[in-house]
């Protein structure tokens, strides 16, 4: 028998790092629709794009006819997930957890459909059946069910106590999650919980809690944790995360991120982060491979991931600033907001009161290491203005000259950008 088809496409996207009893799962997928969830913890005003993986996971779920549930921990949020990390997390003001849950249960809504019938999706909040437990009802109803020893074992666990050790609040966190799945189990026959890697330990307790209290089963699916090709960070630049909110990372810079991926990273981000078949992923690593300077593959990525997290119409508008800056298109056509995006994201100088000479705004900027080095750049002619040539290395910028009344665009030869802001 051959394997469930969805479980041949996550492979093929590198989304598989283990489940339980891969058989039984695909056979549970063939046979009916199931139920499924991923957690979510509010530990953040937003999701990131390391969440993005398993969330559009669920995506696929539900497009292959499952129903999606998406948890968002109000209650899990209080206490700190140890998974992944060699210290205590601090812990925020319930009020504040609230504020983040609200945030992020929007967010997730944004990419799973509550419409289709029968599978629409649902967002949870595990608050809800946390919240009315007494502390003495959880111990006996479900802390009893846990082997100590058995969670000692646990990589999130042995981790911590042989680094800094860990808080009984932290170490308690595998309970909640299993407690989690137990009612989600109960009450919405859920069967399958899906994360990433680093949850495995998390995601079998909770199996193992189903099966002591109901005499029921379910599945395990975790995802692998996306590592880059040259060894940084996924999701991380020098500026800090890569935010799913517009507030926190515009969608220009949001669009940058995806389009500077690295030719050896593209294709696989290409598989995990967006819907492409097999065939439009053949055709662009052909494309990398042939010509990789037309960046033809990230341009896709980029795209497609700023459409569906943001909106398919400020792609428009972020191509047209990218353009502009670097000399092809009009800058005064830019709008205010998406110049202001892209500026924030480059070298830049703040100026105040009157202007400084061309060669000092260069230097300030960091577009050059010294002023003789901005000096040599303009007799090379490799210097810009507002995708103007500078000719004479004693000009003063004037304020007719400044875009939205605001901003000079400088840039070093074809490729380097800078910005001076009128403050």
């Amino acid at each position: 028998m051959s394997e469930n088809s969805l479980l041949a496409e996550l492979e093929w996207r590198g989304l598989i790092s283990q489940t339980t009893d891969r058989k039984e799962l695909s056979e549970a997928l063939d046979k009916k629709p199931l139920t499924l969830y991923v957690g979510f913890d509010p530990t953040a005003p937003s999701l990131h794009v390391g969440n993005l993986v398993v969330l559009l996971a669920l995506r696929r779920f539900q497009l292959a006819g499952h129903r999606p549930i998406a948890l968002v921990g109000g209650a899990t949020g209080l206490v700190g997930d140890p998974s992944g990390r060699s210290d205590e997390r601090t812990l925020n003001e319930e009020a504040t957890v609230q504020e983040w849950v609200e945030r992020i249960r929007k967010q997730v809504s944004k990419f799973i459909d509550f419409d289709l019938t029968p599978n629409g999706a649902l967002v949870a909040n595990n608050l809800d059946w946390t919240a009315p437990l007494s502390a003495i009802e959880f111990l006996r109803d479900i802390g009893k069910h846990f082997s100590v020893n058995l969670m000692l074992s646990k990589d999130s666990v042995s981790s911590r106590l042989e680094s800094n050790g860990i808080s009984y609040t932290e170490f308690s966190y595998q309970v909640l999650q299993s407690y989690d799945f137990l009612e989600l189990f109960r009450r919405e026959n859920c069967v399958l919980q899906i994360g990433g890697s680093d949850q495995w330990g998390n995601i079998t307790a909770g199996l193992d809690l189903i099966r002591r209290v109901t005499g029921g089963s379910a599945h395990a699916l975790t995802i692998p944790l996306l590592a880059k090709a040259d060894g940084s960070k996924f999701g991380k630049t020098a500026s800090g995360s890569i935010w799913l909110d517009p507030e926190l990372t515009s969608p220009y810079a949001f669009y940058q991120y995806w389009f500077n991926s690295d030719d050896k990273d593209v294709i696989p981000f290409i598989k995990v982060f967006t819907f492409a078949t097999r065939e439009e992923v053949i055709e662009l690593e052909k494309e990398v491979n042939e010509n990789p300077g037309a960046r033809n593959a990230q341009r896709y990525l980029a795209r497609e991931l700023t459409s569906l997290v943001h909106a398919p119409e400020v792609i428009e508008r972020i191509e047209l600033v990218s353009k502009a800056l670097f000399g092809q298109g009009e800058l005064s056509e830019v709008d205010l907001e998406t110049l202001a995006s892209a500026a924030n994201q480059l070298p830049n100088t703040v100026i105040e009161g009157e202007f400084p000479s061309v060669i000092d705004l260069f230097h300030a900027a960091g577009i050059v290491e010294s002023k003789s080095a901005a000096r040599r750049l303009i007799k090379e002619g490799g210097a810009y203005i507002n995708n103007q040539r500078v000719a004479d290395e004693s000009a003063i910028p004037t304020d007719s000259e400044l875009i939205h009344g605001r901003y000079l665009i400088l840039r070093k030869g074809k490729k380097e950008l800078g910005v001076a802001i009128k403050g």
